[in-house]
């Protein structure tokens, strides 16, 4: 019994950090279901910026024969703690779980807490963000509001009240539907609310504050009318109108592409400034981190409204996808996440251009997940274990996890993986289900086999598919050879399915006979097409029909071929990437003669050029086909790689495409410069492009770059063309780069998420001082180390700039190293998620592995970490 427990003041909401004992690890096969549980959970609010009080009572009912009840808290006590409206003596602390010897079956447990929103920095819980209460309880923020068996297969009713300052808290919002609303006669109002759905406390929520809304309407298929509101502070609303627009094309597409009607009579959505991610679907009542709302052609760019669709979709999904089917335990957290992203991407793809969108999300994968499956912190989509599930929100589980599903799309066709998913809802509708169980209602309703597909959830790393081609009489002989290789804890590896769309084109006509679709299961497989009577050019893994790294040392006129006359976007788009890979890794591995390098690099601008005069590419793709592949990407061909030399390699060859291509390219910017700002396909492309042209100019001709990229910044008229000018100023020397960026911070002052483009621009740019320029922005009065926005904008802008992250010095580490340490005691979540940069030491040459590691060694060595970081640097080091 811990007599501290009961004392009535307001717990600290940010706990020390664990100092000595390594974290508990969980492990996915020790599951076992809940003792108790907790059909309704009332809960009432009396709200306070710095103590407020939470009282709830839980309706518990048994489920284990003699356990008691276990209630999961984290930096909260009780204050007070009734069983049937009595005292009850018999509980105690175990650790920071409230521990309850319960006689009977079935119980009222009050418990009342008092807690400090204000001054919780993790910002998970209720916590206080620029006078606004919000909560983020993903995955186990709700034990820091009150004490629950805080895990997702417990599904309870909500009954939520709230009270509060009428002048500071003049909107009271929470799940479900409202119930009652009145005033308290002492400046104090209150509201409540009601939930009619089964969900887990990880999707409980509130808000509190000073807000306006945006309003709307929807009605669904059923004819039920749904109010729509976007919740933002005062002056905000005017840059609403795009998400409100998203929501209801969402709610629209889910019900025609997946048959998914929406269950309540508002769904309302809040826009906050403090928040560690991007979004959060809590039942009818989603919190958005605001640069996923805010949008109007001044402050925001293509990309930000191509996101603020793309997440406000995917929240608004997770309603079926999360919420009315949830997952049984974090392990299956790919179950929501993998499946959410794939119907958001298809989402996006049916609202704009679905090839430029797949080639943008293979870009992400390869970018995030596939270093991350081939680091220390490589695990399988469905994880074995655990020490911080915040951890487990990775590259893995969202990107590979929807290519995952979207493999078993390929596999059984549109029409019978509609079947499935509707057999998977019409089964789990109101439970907390398993990824086994999404599989085996795929295999079930659209009746294919997924035993051996299964591997997916289970192994790590990604499979590397080795090609040979080889033509005799009529027949190719196609040869494929896969190996998934050594993670972590995984050695050894079964072979996986994969499914490879694949078409053999004729070179004399450019086409080719019919798609086939592979499926390789074995370790080596060969498969044969007759008909050929000459050698044909090879395309294979066509719109990226599975994730994983192909192995074709294809000739170079092939893939020239390829680039001009693949009718797949994805694999044309493939072919100029591969191109460029195949000669930049032979550059940095000192692997060609000059000759040689010579005819690369005219292979190469044969392919560019041929894009930029095709009359049949819109400037959305062409924007694409002529995109380098990213140094992350490059880096990933190599081990050990040398940064700098990644970095100088893929500069020289933008250096000479801009030198060799120069007419092309003032042709572009001068053509795109003319098409008027809209949010229609043909001006997103222009802007796009008009920045790349200012993109390889740059190095070829500076002081002509200068006066184009000035130019198009005081002429711009949107975000887009403006920030594209700034960023390509910040890499180059001049007194226009200081006058630019004056403009820009003097101009949008007052706007966070466009100073956050500030910050980033900086920290990210080609500038040979952009250490010094990273130091000097964290000391800039605007910095913050409290808002995860801006720490991401500035330092993780860093870590992806290779040249001054690499630094050969180890300053770059270092500084990444600092900040960890410095974030971590106030935002555990968001401090490690800059390890993971630290810990790809393995892949870099010696003398640069070296200071990484020791930057790791650095922050191990301190007694005092986040469960978050320990983990991370722990394995990142093991």
């Amino acid at each position: 019994m811990n007599d501290m427990s009961r004392t009535p003041a307001a717990a600290p909401a940010t706990a020390p950090a664990t100092a000595t004992a390594q974290p508990e690890v969980i492990n996915r096969l020790d599951y076992s279901p809940p003792d108790w549980l907790v059909p309704q959970i009332a809960l009432d609010f009396a709200l306070s910026l710095d103590a407020a009080r939470v009282r709830s009572t839980l309706s518990v009912t048994r489920a284990a024969d003699g356990a008691p009840l276990r209630l999961n808290g984290d930096g909260i006590a009780v204050a007070t703690l009734l069983v049937d409206g009595h005292a009850h003596n018999a509980w105690e602390m175990d650790g920071k779980d409230l521990v309850i010897t319960l006689p009977g079956d079935a119980h009222e447990v009050t418990i009342e807490t008092v807690i400090n929103p204000v001054a919780n920095t993790q910002l998970s819980g209720l916590y206080a963000s620029g006078g606004l209460l919000c909560t983020q309880c993903e995955a186990e923020g709700f034990r820091r509001i009150t004490f629950f068996p805080d895990r997702p297969d417990v599904l309870s009713r909500y009954h939520v009240r709230m009270s509060g300052d009428k002048a500071q808290f003049p909107v009271l919002l929470s799940n479900g539907n409202p119930v009652a609303t009145g005033e308290g006669g002492d400046g104090t109002h209150w509201a409540e609310w009601n939930d009619p759905w089964p969900k887990p406390s990880y999707l409980f929520a509130l808000v509190a504050g000073d807000l306006v809304a945006q309003r709307d309407s929807f009605v669904t298929r059923s004819g039920r009318h749904v109010d729509l509101a976007i919740y933002v502070r005062p002056g905000d609303e005017t840059r609403t109108d795009h998400a409100m627009r998203s929501l209801i094309a969402s709610m629209a597409w889910d019900e025609r592409v997946y048959g998914r009607e929406y269950d309540l009579d508002l769904f309302n959505i809040v826009a906050v400034s403090d928040f560690n991610t991007g979004a959060m679907e809590n039942k009818g009542l989603n919190v958005f981190n605001t640069r996923y709302i805010l949008a109007d052609p001044e402050t925001a760019n293509d990309g930000d409204y191509d996101a603020i669709e793309g997440v406000v979709a995917h929240e608004y999904f997770h309603n079926w996808s999360g919420n009315r089917v949830t997952c049984r335990d974090w392990f299956q957290l790919s179950l929501k996440e993998g499946f959410t992203v794939l119907r958001d991407q298809q989402f996006s793809a049916d609202r704009g251009s679905a090839p430029v969108k797949r080639i943008e999300d293979v870009r992400v994968l390869r970018a995030a997940q596939f270093p991350e499956d081939s680091g220390p912190l490589a695990h399988p989509i469905r994880p074995d274990s655990y020490q911080e599930i915040s951890n487990f929100y990775t590259a893995t589980v969202y990107n590979k996890g929807a290519e995952v599903i979207r493999m078993m799309t390929v596999l059984a066709g549109p029409e019978r993986f509609r079947r499935g998913t509707d057999l998977y809802f019409e089964r789990h509708d109101g439970e907390a289900a398993t990824c086994e169980d999404f599989v085996r209602a795929i295999e079930d309703g659209a009746q294919i086999d997924l035993t051996q597909f299964r591997r997916w959830y289970e192994q790590a790393g990604t499979p590397r598919v080795d090609v040979a081609i080889a033509h005799h009489g009529d027949t190719v002989t196609l040869t494929l050879k896969q190996t998934v290789p050594p993670t972590p804890g995984q050695s050894e590896k079964q072979p996986m399915v994969i499914p490879l769309r694949t078409a053999l084109f004729d070179r004399a006509t450019g086409r080719h006979q019919g798609e086939h679709l592979v499926v390789l299961t074995q370790a080596e497989q060969s498969f044969t097409f007759t008909g050929h009577a000459t050698a044909p050019v090879l395309s294979i893994n066509r719109g990226f029909s599975a994730p994983v790294a192909i192995g074709n040392p294809a000739p170079d006129a092939d893939l020239v071929f390829l680039a001009a006359n693949d009718d797949d976007p994805f694999a044309r788009y493939e072919a100029m990437q591969q191109l460029v890979v195949q000669h930049l890794v032979a550059a940095v591995t000192d692997r060609l003669s000059e000759a040689q390098r010579a005819a690369g690099r005219a292979a190469i601008g044969e392919a560019f050029a041929k894009v930029l005069a095709d009359p049949a590419l819109d400037d959305l793709m062409r924007g694409e086909l002529i995109i380098l592949p990213g140094e992350a990407y490059l880096a990933e061909q190599l081990s050990p790689v040398d940064p700098g030399r990644v970095r100088a390699e893929r500069e020289a060859l933008k250096a000479w495409l801009g030198a060799t291509l120069a007419d092309a390219w003032r042709t572009l910017h001068d053509r795109t410069c003319a098409v008027p700002y809209s949010l229609d396909a043909a001006a997103r492309g222009a802007r796009k492009l008009k920045t790349q042209a200012l993109v390889y100019l740059a190095p070829a001709d500076p002081a002509e770059t200068i006066r184009r990229a000035a130019a198009q910044y005081a002429g711009a008229d949107n975000m887009t063309d403006r920030q594209g000018a700034l960023m390509v100023l910040c890499g180059l020397e001049g007194p226009e780069r200081e006058a630019a960026l004056a403009d820009f911070h003097q101009r949008f002052a007052d706007n966070a998420l466009v100073i956050d483009k500030w910050f980033s621009l900086q920290a990210g740019s080609l500038h040979p001082n952009a250490i010094a320029h990273v130091k000097a922005l964290a000391r800039h009065a605007d910095f913050t180390l409290t808002n995860p926005n801006r720490v991401r904008a500035l330092y993780m802008a860093f870590a992806a700039n290779t040249a001054a992250f690499h630094d050969t010095g180890g300053e770059g580490y270092r500084m990444i190293a600092d900040l960890i340490l410095a974030l971590d005691p106030i935002n555990g979540n968001v401090a490690a998620r800059f390890v993971p940069p630290l810990g790809r030491w393995r892949k870099i040459e010696p003398a640069r592995a070296a200071l990484m590691r020791g930057e790791l060694e650095r922050i191990a060595a301190q007694t005092a970490l986040s469960r978050d970081v320990r983990e991370q640097v722990s394995k990142s080091l093991g």
